[in-house]
């Protein structure tokens, strides 16, 4: 088993995410739902199982697209990833069969969504940021404004095997710093 595959064979797949929207014409992909979705979560966003999408502000028509049991399965995994302090999370991604481009591709519209997400957080992301914090955003909006050319699939696929070990290990990172911030601290 490499990296780039879902260590949880239970867990919910891409494929199957990426279906369920395109049947429900939400006009957002995968990896960036569940991107926005973690990376709210993982700056202390307090939606619930029914208003997660209304917090994401997706711009749907209706307030709540129907209750459908894959995306309510979504925020089930990613609410529960993040109950904890993760040591790594772990962007919902095509399988590796997919290929290398469209997983690359899929890493920066994650990277995208993740961002959008903590931006939309309760969280005040901004100067009480540690120097680390600070320089994994920065890193991380580097790779969602990324346009990648592909020449040696073994190296590239090495490199993307580095870069998503960075995205997990940036994003865990931030989650135990952004809850801690928001944590209020006991007097003694």
């Amino acid at each position: 088993m490499t990296s780039l595959e879902s260590v949880d064979p239970s867990a919910l797949t891409h494929a199957e995410l990426e279906q369920a929207l395109r049947a429900l014409r939400l006009g957002v992909n995968a990896s960036d739902l569940h991107g926005s979705l973690s990376g709210y979560l993982c700056a202390g966003g307090e939606a619930g199982p029914d208003d997660w999408m209304d917090a994401l502000q997706l711009g749907f028509d209706e307030p709540q697209p129907v209750r459908n049991a894959v995306l309510e399965r979504l925020y089930r995994e990613c609410r529960a990833q993040f109950a904890e302090a993760p040591a790594s999370v772990d962007p919902l991604l095509p399988a590796p069969s997919a290929g290398l481009r469209p997983r690359a591709d899929a890493l920066i519209e994650w990277c995208r969504g993740f961002l959008g997400g903590i931006g939309l957080s309760a969280a005040t992301v901004g100067a009480d940021l540690s120097g680390d914090a600070r320089e994994i955003l920065d890193d991380l909006g580097m790779i969602a404004a990324s346009n990648l050319e592909y020449a040696d699939s073994r190296d590239d696929e090495r490199a993307l095997d580095e870069v998503l070990g960075f995205v997990r290990a940036g994003a865990a990172m931030l989650h135990r710093e952004l809850t801690r911030r928001a944590r209020p601290r006991a007097l003694h």
